[in-house]
This record gives structure tokens, C-alpha cells and sequence, in this order.
């Protein structure tokens, strides 16, 4: 088969990492793809991942036989229905599925509508009403951007300043653009997060390994909110217990809700939750794989990706026995210095093969190629990945191939997975 990666970071580089081990993979292609990516496909700059005819054209070209969607805007804009149309097969949810995520009201709306639990809420698109409400309700609360913000549109205000800042930050000075003219203000939920993703053919769900995310800029989860500084999978906190009842009231319930609705689901399903005194809660929805989960989900994913995908986009998942490795997985992901807010580009990577001898996989994030040097290109750089039977051993690992790699102003999180290390002591 012939198969195309839409998308540059360290996701997709991740999924074309992984597709490349199918047997089935005859050839994988990458629209844009990155450095990374190239040494398992070939990568096509110059398409606009946002220009469905260019992409369903350069699909029919390069004779594909499977499209694998991984960011978010791509899905909002309709690439999986122009590939359908097409008679080209698609792993990820049509426009009308993916408003799960493009918009956090019709998601919230949702849940409420149909008893799947999540935090309280109120939906604003007038800032004045937005700061009444927020100084009715105190602090601490959420407040989201609606739409769309590449993974920081959410700001968790600990003081009424705050959470006033914020919307005046989102909604007055519109620093989402468009994705924050109406936004979203929930109740603070206490609990520890954690990611849950799951593979469905619109009917059969099948939930993956659970991770949990690093969200923060610095250590002690201090500074502002980014697209993630690394991951660890398993997650302690969900145990299998908590993952079967996430399974039957969440999952379950989102995915025939979205059915009644019109909208069938397919592809992956990412459902960010808080486990809370009265059990797991809905914080969002994501219509694809997660950045930085998938980078140590599929790690430890042994069945044959391609084939999972296959029975995904044909309705047949049901059918799939799909195994998963017993071991751990930790991603620490290396920055540029500034991130998440402005940063430099176009300093030279070194060491990345030193990473490679120490047994990690390293996925690009934010990287090009320039005069034949792999340099800076983005906030998030690389992801540093290992897995191992323990998760002590992973991060020693992972964070023996970190230090293997520099560039400058490079900074990255020094306790990612410091809650399942605090577990494992007790």
C-alpha cells in the first residue's frame, strides 16, 4: 500500500514511524513531513495541508491507498470527506465529527445533552457577560478559547485577576484570532489529569494505553500552559478499573451520541480527562492522535498499525484483537528557549545520532534542514522517547539520550513522569 502522512511534527513523524513496520507499507509519503520523517518517507514541501484539491490530487498521483490525518485543522476543514469523495480511504473523522474538537461549545453542548460527565459551564461571546460571570463564580476557574489554539487556548486562572486577564487576553485583545470570539468559562475540577485515546469505527471503541501529559512550561508544573513538555504511558492513575468505566461512560456514550446526531465517528478519539473524587470527567475532546501522547502510546502498540486503521476507516474494528506491550514509555521534549511564547529559529541540532546509540527514538517536532544540517524550526524541537519494562527505566533513558542532544537556548522539563516515579516508591 501507498500511504500519506498529512502533517510536520513530532505526531506525525510518530505515525510514519509506525506505519513504516507494516508489512503492508509499500511506500509512505509525508505532506509536509520533516527531517525526522525522511528516513522512513518521503517528504513533499509545498503542499498546503489546508488545500483539499491539492491534497486529493498529490494523493491520486502518488497513487494512495490510505490518507492518515494528523493534525486538527486539516480535519476541521474537511480532508477526510474530499478523500471519501474521492473514492480514497481516510483514517480520521469527517468535518462534521471533528467539531468535537473545533469547537468546544458544540462539545460541551453535547455532553450535556446527553449525560456524559464534565465540568459545569456557561458560553460567552460578549466579554462584559464573560467578566460578570467570572466575577459571580470566584476563582479558581477555566477559561477556553471555542475555537482552534494549536493546544494553548486554555488558561486555568488561580485568582479572579487571572481569570479576568484571560479574557481579556482571549476575547478583547483576540490572542486566537477568530477560535476566541465566543469562549468557554468551566468550573475548576480537582483531580489529576490523564489521556485517554481510543481507536473506533464509529461503533466498536477500542481504548488505548492511557498517558498523561505535561502541560506546563517548567518543572513542579509551574508556568504557562503549552502544547505539552513531555508524556509517560501507562498512566498510574488510570488503572483498569478507572479505564473500563471511562470506557462505558464516556467513550461509549460520545461516540453513539455523535451517531444520533448525524455526525459518525471514525478514526481517534482523544478524550482528556480529570479523575475526580465522584470518578472520571471529560476536560476536552480531540478528533486525532494527541502531541505528545502519540509519541509514547505507539511506541508500545504491537499490533500492526496499518491494519488497525484499515479495520477503523472500513468498519470492522470489532474484529481486530489488538495487543499492547506490558512495558513504559516516557517523552521528554526538548524546546526552544522563549517557548511557548516568542522564540529563535535556525540553530544548528547536535548530538542526534548519539541519541539514536543510546537506545531512544528521537521525533522531530519543530525541525528543518539547512545546508545539509538538521537545525531549529519551531517551539516544540524534538521528542525524546524511550520505553523500557519499568517506567524508572524509561526515564532514565529518555533523559540519557536529552543529554546526548544540543542546541541553543534548548530547555526541557526535568521530572516528566515524576507522579508515576512517586507511585512507584510507595
Amino acid at each position: 500500500m501507498n500511504i500519506l502522512v498529512i502533517g510536520s511534527g513530532g505526531r506525525e513523524h510518530t505515525l510514519a514511524w509506525k506505519l513504516a513496520q507494516s508489512p503492508k507499507a509499500t511506500k509512505l509519503y509525508a505532506v509536509p513531513g520533516n527531517p525526522g520523517m525522511a528516513d522512513v518517507a518521503e517528504c513533499i514541501p509545498g503542499v498546503d495541508i489546508c488545500d483539499n484539491d491539492a491534497l486529493v490530487k498529490l494523493a491520486k498521483d502518488k497513487a494512495v491507498d490510505l490518507v492518515v490525518v494528523g493534525p486538527e485543522v486539516p480535519l476541521t476543514n474537511g480532508v477526510v470527506d474530499a478523500m471519501n469523495a474521492a473514492g480514497i480511504r481516510a483514517f480520521g473523522p469527517t468535518k462534521l465529527a471533528a467539531e468535537i474538537e473545533g469547537s468546544k461549545s458544540f462539545s460541551k453542548n453535547l455532553m450535556k445533552k446527553y449525560g456524559i460527565p464534565t465540568a459545569r459551564y456557561e458560553v460567552f461571546t460578549d466579554a462584559e457577560a464573560a467578566r460578570d460571570y467570572v466575577r459571580k463564580e470566584g476563582a479558581p476557574i477555566v477559561i477556553k478559547a471555542d475555537g482552534l489554539a494549536a493546544g494553548k487556548g486554555v488558561i486555568v486562572a488561580m485568582t479572579l485577576d487571572e481569570a479576568l486577564d484571560a479574557v481579556h487576553e482571549i476575547m478583547d485583545d483576540a490572542a486566537f484570532g477568530k477560535a476566541g470570539s465566543r469562549v468557554v468559562i468551566e468550573e475548576f475540577m480537582d483531580g489529576e489529569e490523564a489521556s485517554l485515546l481510543a481507536f473506533t469505527d464509529g461503533r466498536t471503541i477500542c481504548p488505548m494505553v492511557s498517558s498523561q501529559d505535561h502541560k506546563r512550561a517548567y518543572d513542579g508544573d509551574k508556568g504557562p500552559n503549552t502544547g505539552g513538555m513531555g508524556t509517560y504511558a501507562p498512566a498510574p492513575v488510570m488503572t483498569k478499573a478507572l479505564v473500563a468505566e471511562a470506557t462505558e461512560k464516556i467513550l461509549k456514550p460520545v461516540i453513539a451520541a455523535m451517531d444520533k446526531e448525524g455526525r459518525p465517528y471514525k478514526g481517534c478519539l482523544y478524550a482528556g480527562l480529570m479523575i475526580t473524587k465522584e470518578g472520571p470527567k471529560v476536560v476536552e475532546f480531540n478528533a486525532r492522535f494527541g502531541d505528545p501522547e502519540t509519541q509514547v502510546v505507539l511506541p508500545l502498540l504491537e499490533s500492526d498499525l496499518v491494519d488497525i486503521m484499515l479495520a477503523c476507516t472500513d468498519g470492522s474494528l470489532a474484529d481486530m484483537d489488538i495487543q499492547w506491550s506490558e512495558g513504559a514509555a516516557v517523552c521528554v521534549v526538548m524546546a526552544s528557549g522563549g517557548y511557548p511564547k516568542s522564540y529563535q529559529k535556525g540553530f544548528a541540532i547536535d548530538g542526534l545520532e548519539k541519541a539514536k546509540a543510546v537506545d531512544t527514538l528521537v521525533f522531530h517536532a519543530g525541525t528543518a534542514e539547512h545546508d545539509g544540517r538538521i537545525v531549529t524550526a519551531g517551539g516544540r524541537v524534538l521528542g525524546v522517547t524511550a520505553c523500557a519494562g519499568q517506567v524508572r527505566d524509561a526515564v532514565k533513558k529518555a533523559y540519557d539520550g536529552v543529554r546526548c542532544i544540543s542546541f541553543q537556548g534548548a530547555f526541557y522539563r526535568q521530572d516528566i513522569a515524576h507522579r508515576a516515579l512517586e507511585r512507584a516508591k510507595k
